[in-house]
């Protein structure tokens, strides 16, 4: 069994590495929340790290999974980062949702120091965490990523080499813009449905059964329709890889016209305090408008 570093114990993080724990790897754990990481190890037998660089020391392969991108910046180079306890040759694969191009930079300085870095954000929210069935969308060597395969297996099912460093995080923001400006669609049809009077669960079932139908759609309907906004996927987190996708798009001269009115969708959901609640929740801010509520009793 590998020795690992696993870094950030969030709603994603902590399955994810308790899913490692249950391997059989040898895990050492740090996290922002410190008690986070005293509880896995008390739990699953991890070691509890008090700083990055510690977590580093005797890791062959560490995974980072923090929320933003100057989180993973300090996690991987700030002053007891993982740069400077790291191994020659060991991996760090970084599974955050972040800027593809502040990602290239760590990866650089990574390199400097002697090791190799991977661009792995994965998908598949709190469920896809607990279960081991996230998939994954790497970019970096691919002879890195071969070498380093075993380890993602506890965690996901599905592992997507994209390319160059990078590129997975490309991927990523691809999928996420995609499916923010599906969940868009969904609200503006629900609350339409739902003002004119249309049954909602027949609304659903047509949707399920027509060119519309959504595996996201499929999924998230049913906790709207019950008002359960606890989060699998927050509004935060979306709001922030949309800001990450306008940037992208920005740097890269592509025009991004309706992901520009989603964030301001997410923004105004921001400011109407659903921050912590799954991005379902972000229909309310039409509902309010409409005076209607995408509900079931």
């Amino acid at each position: 069994m590998a020795k690992l570093g696993f870094f950030g114990l969030g709603l994603m993080g902590y399955p994810m590495a308790r899913n490692l724990l249950r391997a059989g790897h040898e895990v050492a754990l740090w996290s922002h929340t410190a008690d986070k990481a005293r509880k896995l190890a008390a739990e699953a037998g991890g070691r509890f790290c008090g700083t990055p660089r510690e977590a580093a020391e005797d890791a062959e392969c560490m995974f980072v999974c923090v929320g933003d991108t100057n989180m993973s910046r300090e996690v991987v180079l700030g002053a007891d980062g993982i740069v400077h306890g790291a191994r020659p040759g060991s991996v760090v694969a970084d599974a955050s949702t972040i800027s593809p191009s502040a990602s290239r930079k760590i990866g650089q300085s990574l390199k400097a120091a002697g090791v190799e870095f991977l661009d792995a954000p994965c998908t598949g929210s709190v469920p896809g965490a607990e279960g081991g069935t996230l998939t994954f969308m790497v970019g970096g060597s691919e002879v890195v990523f071969e070498r380093t395969r075993p380890h993602f297996e506890p965690m996901g099912q599905r592992l997507y080499y994209c390319g160059a460093a990078g590129l997975g995080l490309q991927a990523k923001l691809t999928q996420n813009l995609i499916l923010s400006n599906i969940l868009m669609a969904f609200n503006e049809g629900m609350v339409l449905a739902a003002k004119a009077g249309v049954n909602l669960q027949l609304m659903l079932e047509i949707l399920d059964n027509s060119a519309a139908k959504s595996g996201l759609i499929a999924y998230k309907a049913p906790f709207v329709f019950r008002r359960d906004f606890h989060p699998n996927f927050s509004t935060k987190w979306m709001n922030k890889d949309l800001g990450l996708m306008l940037e992208s798009g920005e740097e890269l001269g592509v025009p991004l016209f309706l992901t520009g009115l989603t964030r301001q969708l997410f923004q105004t959901a921001m400011a109407a305090g659903l921050g912590e609640n799954d991005m379902c929740s972000t229909i309310s801010m039409l509902e309010v408008l409409a005076g209607v509520e995408v509900k079931i009793p």
